[in-house]
Order: structure tokens, then sequence, then C-alpha cells
């Protein structure tokens, strides 16, 4: 088994080259979904390319892929698309060269996230067909507004008929070491907008204006106070960050017209996005007004919790992790919000995955010992998963 995991190490690797040489800027991911399609096609894999657009964001290109029938379903997702370079000139190696130096292997996405792509594509080639089912949901909309991507690419294999039993995401979740942290959720995300309108006026008349900044102040320091959890069993306390005040106003003389306060909410399973809103505004609304309108607004995309704790298949990952790493991975909950977010209404879903030190960094890079690893974890999970008895 040693020797067969090596070999497929080496399809990875070999992979994972082709895709860092596909220049994939969010979301011009075409290119490497080609590489990906013509790879998993000759595993026998039926592929579906599909592009949503609409919805106040670009056209965007993703890839579902499947085999077999019956039995256990399991689902990997990931994307292949990356944020921009920066200066190309800063790179030790190119940024889509996909350059080998001393054991590493140098490009944008080398971690974030081609190396999860690559390496449960080649793990699938050990994987017999009749084993389960196995499916795919490849993007090109991670990296950037998210639309168009795996939530209605979830959409559209939902009305399909397609039924899932568990999801592995291949975001890198190793903090130090590989195999120290998986995923099993994520905090919610909530940000919003407060307005507060008064009357401008000159400086000098006070008595003819009516200043919206204090009123602004004292909301910021009432929200930036407040405590609304002491954490849960799995996630931190909900935490508010301000992120913004302004009013526009580029002169000293005058009092403005109006101001806006903006701020994030990181949230744990104590809420829902409900819950939350009606806290926000109960919170401002015990600030006295002092004759100023205030209107809060809810941003689009708000990300709810998503926790698949007790899900069996969590123990099988954290296994195989410890069986090729020889760590017991933290299951964590820590971090920003991911695809995993559109998955877990559909299935219990877990994210693993390399080390992110160098992901979105000039100099991107990943041993190529770390790639072989994660593709033999992959295959293990997977195995594993399609044989075992439990849901």
């Amino acid at each position: 088994m040693a020797q067969k995991q090596g070999n497929q190490g080496e399809v990875a690797v070999s992979l994972l080259k082709d895709l860092i040489r596909c220049p994939t800027v969010t979301p011009d991911a075409g290119s490497a979904l080609d590489v990906t399609q013509r790879f998993l096609e000759g595993l026998g894999f039926t592929c579906t390319r599909l592009t949503f657009e609409g919805d106040g964001s670009y056209p965007v290109d993703n890839l579902f892929a499947t085999r077999g029938s019956g039995g256990k379903h399991l689902l990997f997702c990931g994307h292949v698309d990356v944020v921009p370079p920066g200066d190309e000139g800063a790179w030790t190696h190119p940024p889509f060269s996909a350059e080998e130096a001393d054991g590493t292997i140098w490009g944008r996405g080398a971690v974030d996230m081609k190396s999860g792509v690559a390496a449960f594509c080649a793990a699938l080639a050990d994987i017999p067909e009749g084993a389960g089912t196995i499916s795919l949901a490849i993007t090109g909309d991670e990296e950037a507004d998210g639309i168009n991507g795996v939530k209605k690419l979830m959409q559209w294999a939902d009305t399909q008929g397609h039924r899932f039993d568990f999801c592995l995401v291949g975001e890198p979740s190793s903090v130090a070491e590989m195999g120290d942290m998986m995923k099993i959720g994520r905090r919610g995300s909530l940000s919003a907008i407060v307005t507060v309108t008064g009357v401008q006026g000159h400086v000098a008349y006070p008595d003819r204006a009516r200043n919206p900044l204090p009123l602004l102040a004292r909301i910021a320091d009432a929200l930036d106070a407040a405590e609304l959890d002491q954490g849960t069993t799995h996630f931190p306390p909900t935490n508010l960050e301000l992120v913004s005040i302004d009013t526009g106003n580029t002169a000293s003389n005058i009092i403005p017209a109006s101001g806006t306060l903006q701020f994030n909410i990181r949230f744990n399973d104590t809420w829902t996005p409900d819950s939350l809103a009606e806290w926000i505004r109960a919170e401002i609304a015990a600030v006295p007004a002092d004759e100023c309108e205030v209107s809060i607004t809810i941003k689009p995309g708000t990300s709810p919790v998503f926790l698949s704790a007790d899900a069996p298949a969590i123990d099988m990952l954290a296994n195989a992790v410890t069986r090729g790493t020889g760590r017991e991975p933290v299951r964590s909950t820590t971090g920003g919000t991911s695809d995993g977010r559109y998955i877990a209404p559909y299935c219990p879903v877990a994210e693993f995955g390399l080390v992110g030190a160098t992901m979105h960094k000039v100099d991107e890079r990943v041993p190529v010992a770390e790639v072989v690893t994660l593709t033999g974890i992959y295959t293990d999970f997977t195995r594993t998963f399609l044989s075992d008895e439990r849901a």
C-alpha cells in the first residue's frame, strides 16, 4: 500500500504543477478546470461544466464530476482560482512557473488550493470503481465574490438528485505542522452599516445644525462594549469589530449632514442571522437618538454558522490524518468563511489540507513531501469512508 500511495503522490505532484501553470487569477479559472476535467475523465468520471451568472456578479465557470452509483456518496469540494500574484518581480521563482527547487514547488495556488484539488484527484486513481459514489465540486470563484460558484453548484446538484453523505473541503487547514488542525465548522459572519442623519451646518452656528457624529460615537461605544456571549462548546465568544466610521467630510468648518459606521460580527451557534439582526437593532435603539435619524442596513452575504462535530466521518478523517502525519489534529472552528458554508445545508462537511503559512503571499510554495502526504491521507480517508457502514 505504501508504494501505491507513493505513486499517487507523484501523480499529485505532476498534476499540481500542471494546475499552477494555468494563470487562473479569479474568476478566470477555465484552463485549470480543463486540466482537472481531462484528468478525471481518464479515471472514468462524468464531468459537467456549468457557467453561472447574474445576481450582480460576473459569470463563473464550474466543474461537477461524478463516478459510481449506490453506496455512500463522498463529495470533495475545492477551487482552482487564485488571488493575483502581486509584483511578479518580487518572486524567487515566477508565480505561474511551478518550478521545483530543493524539494519545494513554487507558484500561486501551490497551497491555496490547487494542491488540495491535485491530491484528491490523484488519490481517486487508487480507489476502484464500484466502491461507492464519489463526486467533486470544483469552482473558479472562491477567492472573490463567491456568488456564482459553489453556492449555485450545490443548488444545481440538489436539483439533479445528488444526495451526499459527507463533504471534504481541501482548503489549507494546518497551522504550524501538517496535520495539526482540521476544521469541523465555521463561525457565521454578518456585516452591517449604521447611518445617522442630522442637519448640516457651519461649526460656528451649531444651533442651526444637528451633528450626527456624537450619536454615531455613542452607538460605536455601545456596540464595542457589548458582550454577546461567553462562547460555546465548539466556538469562541461572538466577536464584533468596528471597521469604519466615515462622514465623507473634507472640511474642518462644516458639521456633516450624516455619518456611517460599519462593523462585522463573527458569531457562534448561540445566534442565527435573524436573532443577531434583532440584537443589533435593539442595542442601537437603546442609544438616545438626539433628534437624529438612524437607519441600519444588514449587508448581503451573511454566512450562517455550521458545525459537523458529531458526524462519524469526522473521526474517520481525524484518524486518517493521525495515521498519515503522526499528529492528532485539533478539531477547530476558527478562521474566516469558506465554501463549506454553502455545503453544510446538504451534508456534514469538514476541511483538511496543507499548512497555510504562504498562501496569498509572494513566494507561495509547498514542500513536495507534504503534497505526497496529503494524497495519502485523502486516499486513506476515502477508502475508510466508503467501506464503513456508518452514515
